[in-house]
């Protein structure tokens, strides 16, 4: 028979009593039966560990041999079992939110309500031009959550993961203040057929869904000039090109967003997380953060949220 950590329990109360029969209260046992296990244990290892008599028992050498052992381990054991329990508290206590996102204008709240909400979390945040590569990080658990941008009903790959949107955006034209068109309440996308565009860098089908619009208003295109947003916005100041822009976007200074006529393109915010990981378990609530920080970034915007007023299939998305 193994010893087992149960076994040294029983002989160290013994001891400790002085006789089975207390013994057998102190473990809830029938005396009976703690006889019989001692008589297995005293079996296993090889001869008798108790003297007894009407006087009670009293340990023999191998008993106290046994006892030292014991004293000395069980403790141990005791103390491992608390570490182990206090990790794991611990483990569970330190929530941590690790976000990646494409460039827009909610990362910023979001995390400022996560924080607010949770003190203890840990929020780490990445950056990424691509939406694709955010969305396989969440898909092998590397990030739990990524707020990324997306054209019109697409959403990125791979399709394991769950995606719900935000917010809903009209594409406007982020243009220099000195540009002939600055002025309208808004232009047709027709009316800048002979312009040159900038471009951020990113994935999707943005690109695609531009050009099906330019399209459909009768014209292709002129070269779409790609830069990172600091370059894009140098071409837009210096008159060089016009940039498609999110309508909740703060203008910089010398710049003005003007509307799309007709709204031709839309650009919807998208949460995302892996289904079966620990994160799935407060992506509502992350959700509702995140759509919070959405309406909190449009009470700054008023030119945009008056748009937002008349245009009811805009704005934040309830329920996700």
């Amino acid at each position: 028979m193994d010893l087992e950590l149960r076994h040294l329990r029983m002989v160290c109360t013994i001891a400790e009593t002085g006789s089975l029969t207390k013994a057998a209260a102190s473990l809830g046992l029938a005396q009976a039966a703690l006889a019989t296990q001692l008589g297995r244990i005293e079996r296993g290892l090889g001869g008798p560990l108790f003297e007894r008599d009407r006087n009670g028992a009293r340990p023999t050498p191998l008993g106290e041999l046994i006892l030292a052992r014991a004293r000395v381990l069980l403790p141990a054991v005791d103390d491992l079992h608390a570490e182990a329990t206090r990790l794991t508290d611990a483990g569970q206590a330190a929530l941590s939110f690790r976000i990646g996102a494409t460039n827009g204008p909610i990362m910023g709240g979001l995390v400022h309500r996560l924080t607010t909400a949770y003190p203890e979390a840990t929020v780490t945040t990445q950056t990424n031009w691509s939406e694709e590569d955010l969305a396989d990080m969440v898909f092998a658990r590397k990030l739990d959550y990524a707020l990324v941008g997306a054209c019109g009903d697409a959403t990125p790959t791979p399709y394991g993961v769950t995606w719900r949107p935000v917010s809903v955006d009209a594409v406007w034209i982020l243009m220099a203040e000195q540009h002939p068109l600055a002025g309208r309440a808004e232009v047709a996308l027709g009316d800048l057929s002979g312009a040159r565009w900038a471009n951020a860098p990113g994935d999707g089908c943005f690109i695609d869904c531009f050009a099906e619009a330019c399209a459909k208003a009768g014209f292709t295109p002129r070269q779409i000039l790609e830069s990172d947003p600091i370059g894009c916005l140098d071409l837009v100041l210096s008159g060089a090109a016009v940039l498609l822009c999110q309508g909740i976007s703060r203008p910089p200074p010398g710049t003005v967003l003007v509307p799309l006529a007709g709204t031709p393109l839309r650009w919807r915010h998208l949460l995302g997380w892996h289904p079966e990981s620990p994160a799935a378990i407060r992506a509502p609530e992350v959700l509702t953060l995140a759509a919070a920080a959405y309406q909190e970034v449009v009470t700054h915007r008023p030119h945009y949220a008056a748009w937002l007023a008349t245009h009811a299939d805009f704005g934040a998305v309830t329920g996700g």
